[in-house]
């Protein structure tokens, strides 16, 4: 099972890459992997293993952390717990900004006590003209609310109670097929964007449910760090990131505003149960896993 997190180098018979040298990016959880680098530079290596050719190349780059404007020795477990997420969450609020946020004046966030989700409520706070409202669990309510990144917070029962007269757009945490055919025929013809982000539940990608309004939008976010890359050139891009990033990290793990209890793990077997619990969906939106092994 691959997890974002760091690894050492313990041998190498490829130029540019030294043992003792420390890389993050999408490794298994074990206590070795062999790689075959390629495209190795100053900023890391690709890895071209062949069973993973087919891979989006981000989850093939391996980033050399002596080179990395954003490492923080201090700050590795924020890293592997919020970077790859805070990458869609910057880059999904750049979205909807590019594009004027399709006309809504609210945006309706599901799944709203996740990371990904929250991340991008972070970025889009205090915007003049636009409201946040999250959508979550009667259980998650508590938490949603005391991130103060939302407007209001709505459980999924009480969706029915939100004014539908207001140009709204939709972002889909969930992937909930029912929750989304729900969110079409409550805000009607007011439903401006359906922007699906993701879901960590629904492996049904975007079944064609023939819903009223309007169809939804795969989001993915190369595409917007392409189209970035191309406006502000690459290094600009990493620049705004990186920024972002720091401000989110050290907002989440400051204790003051509750955001992120960190557990930390030792051992395979310590690993094996903690997936265990979150395949039952235990996990509490508060608590982020660290697990070290080797």
């Amino acid at each position: 099972m691959p997890v974002w997190g760091f690894a050492d180098v313990v041998a190498s018979a490829v130029d540019g890459i030294a043992a003792g040298e420390r890389f993050y990016g999408y490794f298994p959880i074990a206590s070795h992997i062999r790689m075959q680098p390629e495209r190795v530079t100053a900023r890391g290596f690709y890895d071209a293993a062949e069973h993973r050719a087919k891979l989006t190349s981000a989850y093939n780059q391996y980033t050399r952390v002596q080179n990395d404007a954003a490492y923080a020795p201090e700050l590795e477990h924020y890293q592997m717990l919020y970077r790859p997420l805070f990458i869609t969450s910057f880059m999904l609020a750049d979205f909807l900004q590019d594009n004027h946020f399709f006309g809504a004046q609210r945006l309706v966030v599901s799944s709203a006590s996740s990371k990904t989700a929250y991340g991008t409520a972070f970025c889009l706070r205090n915007l003049d003209g636009i409201t946040l409202a999250g959508l979550t669990s009667a259980r998650n309510r508590g938490f949603v609310e005391g991130l103060g990144c939302y407007q209001s917070t709505v459980t999924y029962d009480e969706l029915s109670s939100m004014p539908a007269d207001v140009p709204t757009l939709y972002v889909d945490f969930s992937g909930d097929e029912s929750l989304r055919a729900r969110v079409h025929a409550h805000f009607g013809d007011s439903l401006v964007y359906d922007c699906f982000a993701g879901s960590a539940q629904n492996t049904s990608f975007l079944r064609d449910l023939r819903l009223p309004g309007p169809k939804p939008e795969f989001y993915f976010a190369p595409v917007q760090i392409r189209k970035r890359n191309a406006d502000w050139g690459p290094q600009e891009v990493n620049r705004r990131f990186n920024a972002a990033q720091r401000r989110f990290i050290d907002h989440a793990r400051d204790p003051a505003n509750g955001w992120l209890a960190l557990v930390e793990e030792q051992g395979f077997e310590a690993a094996q149960a903690r997936i265990a619990r979150l395949a039952t969906g235990s996990g509490a939106p508060k608590e982020g896993y660290v697990l070290v092994v080797g």
